[in-house]
């Protein structure tokens, strides 16, 4: 078991992660509910705590990377980004506009500048539309370039992401699963954005492919100078492309750190269970496997204390208590637990 190291207190720690340099999105407290049961009325009477008082921020050109569990919110989070679900509270300011102020009409002008790259690279497109089509939809839509550019912009796109020009004539089920998703891509670029949320591109695609993608998702980062949210559950993925890591576990932001802080000194336990899990190529490294034990709380009825305390192997007093609150315990090093703050 992985020893845990007690970092000295730091003086006056901030409360949320403070955004600086020249940020693109900034998420404060950022919180969403679901009915989960209604009563005769059809009013809610308990409710799913899917996302839970999160924030952070995303700099220009960078790539974050947000990890965590099946059912922490990760996902919850994109889709709010892109508008496909509304905050239950919080904010999300967006190149210095509070999205969540905005009405629908209002919310419609920033739509293309946020683009989704879908999970399932099959079901996220048109079978009865040719690849060609589905690219050049929201060109057409949004205006992004004269109908006579079009299909020229279509043919750009596609050599961009490794796809000859004559497959714009293929239907989506003629092409394979990398193949796809290189398709998907390339219609999140149709409308120049400038942050895409890349929810778990990879995982429905077999691992040599997933390093395809990973590098070409690299290769347009730097070509257009992309901004990222990229969501993935193992970080193993996430390391290759972020250059900050935010963990979350049942709707809660556990720590943000740089990538090389995070993999080097990880500070909570979850981070810590987490990396401890990933496999290691070199037969001569040996690693210390931390088994987590209990149940996953139910995000239905959290836990009152720290939402990890019942699997965490450091507990200390006042984790069953309250939730730690996310502190900046090194510089740039955040993390939500009682052994720092």
């Amino acid at each position: 078991m992985s020893e845990i190291k007690v970092v000295e207190h730091v003086e006056e720690p901030k409360s949320t992660p403070q955004a600086e340099g020249d940020v693109l999105l900034e998420v404060q407290h950022l919180t969403k509910r679901f009915p989960a049961d209604t009563n005769f009325f059809g009013k809610a009477t308990s409710y799913v705590q899917a996302v839970d008082d999160v924030s952070f921020f995303i700099r220009k050109g960078e790539a974050f990377g947000l990890v965590g569990e099946s059912g922490c919110g990760k996902t919850t989070i994109g889709k709010m980004l892109v508008n496909l679900i509304t905050p239950t509270s919080g904010k999300i300011i967006f190149d210095g506009n509070d999205l969540t102020a905005m009405d629908k009409n209002e919310r419609k002008n920033y739509c293309k500048d946020i683009q989704l790259i879908f999970q399932d690279p099959y079901a996220s497109l048109n079978p009865r539309m040719r690849v060609g089509d589905i690219i050049a939809e929201p060109m057409i839509t949004n205006n992004v370039v004269p109908k006579d550019q079009v299909e020229k912009r279509v043919n750009e796109l596609l050599e961009c992401v490794g796809l000859a020009n004559y497959m714009r004539n293929r239907y989506p089920h003629e092409f394979s699963g990398g193949q796809r998703q290189r398709v998907g891509i390339a219609r999140a670029l149709a409308v120049n954005p400038k942050l895409i949320v890349c929810d778990e591109p990879v995982s429905a695609l077999d691992v040599s492919i997933q390093a395809q993608v990973l590098n070409l998702l690299d290769e347009l980062k730097e070509e257009f100078g992309l901004t990222y949210l990229f969501i993935a559950h193992g970080l193993n993925v996430v390391k290759h492309v972020s250059d900050r890591v935010g963990v979350m576990y049942l709707g809660k932001m556990m720590e943000i750190a740089p990538k090389g802080s995070l993999y080097n000194d990880p500070l909570s336990p979850y981070t810590q269970a987490l990396l401890s899990a990933i496999p290691s190529v070199d037969p001569a490294s040996k690693r210390d496997r931390i088994i987590l034990e209990g149940d996953v709380p139910s995000p239905i009825d959290p836990p009152a204390g720290c939402r990890f305390a019942g699997r965490c192997f450091a507990k200390v007093e006042g984790c069953d208590e309250k939730m730690p609150e996310l502190k900046e315990v090194k510089e740039n090093h955040w993390c939500a637990c009682y052994r720092y703050n």
